[in-house]
């Protein structure tokens, strides 16, 4: 005789298998506190979302179709890591910068290729990763050695 719990997840299994992917475009809680990055040419400043946990960082920006040009997805890692990243079920292309524990920006990985499965490396230990809109780094004057602040950075 099954359990009720046992049937339960029976049938959400069933569900979650037969749920398109393309239908899943979670967006996670904006953060009310702005991430700023200091560059050459000043300060600019991002509206992110939080993908913190391991379910968000691996959902992330999976089937967006669109995102404002401020805005950005901010993934923290639980340690400072080589980081691996692809772009599969992603529709929009990024910029990835890849920050290590202190904040600092090491290594841009400009334009990624929507839907690729290329493996995108961080090219050394990072704590996070902030997603951006494609050219974004380009526009905005951002480049590697750049201090990027947020409340989570550094914490």
């Amino acid at each position: 005789m099954r359990t009720f719990k046992q049937v339960a997840l029976f049938f959400l299994s069933i569900l979650i298998i037969a749920m398109p992917v393309s239908s899943v475009a979670a967006e996670l809680p904006t953060d009310a506190e702005r991430l700023v990055i200091e560059t050459g040419a000043g300060p600019v400043a991002f509206t992110v979302e939080l993908a913190l946990s391991a379910a968000d960082r691996a959902s992330g920006l999976m089937n967006r179709k669109s995102m404002a040009a401020d805005h950005g997805m901010l993934f923290k890692f639980e340690q400072s890591r080589q980081v691996l990243m692809w772009m599969k079920n992603t529709p929009l292309p990024l910029d990835m910068l890849f920050i290590d524990e202190a904040g600092a920006i090491i290594r841009i990985a400009k334009e990624t290729t929507p839907f690729s499965e290329a493996i995108i490396p961080s090219g050394g230990p990072v704590r996070y990763v902030l997603e951006l809109n494609a050219g974004t780094a380009d526009r905005r004057g951002i480049s590697a050695g750049d201090m990027a602040h947020h409340r989570v950075i550094g914490k």
